[in-house]
């Protein structure tokens, strides 16, 4: 007798399958921490099984570290159109602001997946770790070419803990709920302490 207790299938094409998969996962890893997923319950979302699962991806680590990646990318092409978008008169530290924000917008949209890695250091694949790494070096290589500091030690520590401050005081803001109204505070707190930390904007 056939089974009649198996979720149905849609059947689609593959690439509209991988894609379904991979959104499963973006939703599975925002709602619950890394060690919590399961394959099964991504396959679940994705109206796939187990196998089919793993004809696209090699598992739940390839999978969390390409949502990280794509994450990653979406919001450095984000900043850089926001960039792009703005006034050759625009001021560095607006320039700064306006990217800030962009980031800001990127942690609303899943602000505790966002905090996970933060709240719990060492719960995700190395992987991923390693990808959140570099990327952390290609964002203060970028802020680098934006202000143009000098070559002292000084200004190198000030651009690496800029984003440790910020994202201490993101952090923060997830834990209040990401209040709208106090946005712009957080940011201009973290302008503050870059231009206290470089000593000057135009240094």
């Amino acid at each position: 007798m056939a089974r009649t207790d198996r979720q149905p299938r849609q059947r689609l094409d593959p690439d509209a399958r991988r894609q379904a998969i991979f959104d499963a996962a973006v939703t599975a890893f925002a709602e619950q921490p890394y060690p919590d997923v399961t394959v099964s319950s991504i396959a679940s979302r994705a109206g796939a099984s187990d196998a089919l699962l793993y004809r696209y991806f090699a598992g739940k680590e390839d999978l969390y570290t390409q949502v990280i990646r794509v994450a990653i990318d979406d919001l450095v092409a984000r900043q850089s159109a926001t960039l792009d978008a703005l006034a050759t008169s625009v001021s560095v530290r607006d320039r700064l602001r306006q990217t800030s924000a962009v980031y800001l917008d990127h942690i609303v949209i899943h602000p505790e997946a966002w905090a996970m890695p933060l709240r719990s250091p060492g719960t995700e694949p190395s992987a991923a770790a390693t990808l959140r790494t570099q990327a952390r070096a290609d964002y203060v290589e970028r802020l680098r070419d934006l202000l143009s500091p000098s070559t002292r030690a000084r200004h190198d520590y000030a651009l690496w803990g800029y984003f440790g401050f910020l994202d201490t005081a993101c952090l923060r803001w997830v834990e209040r709920g990401c209040p709208e109204d106090e946005r712009w505070l957080l940011i201009d707190a973290a302008l503050g302490a870059l231009e206290g930390a470089l000593g000057d904007w135009e240094a």
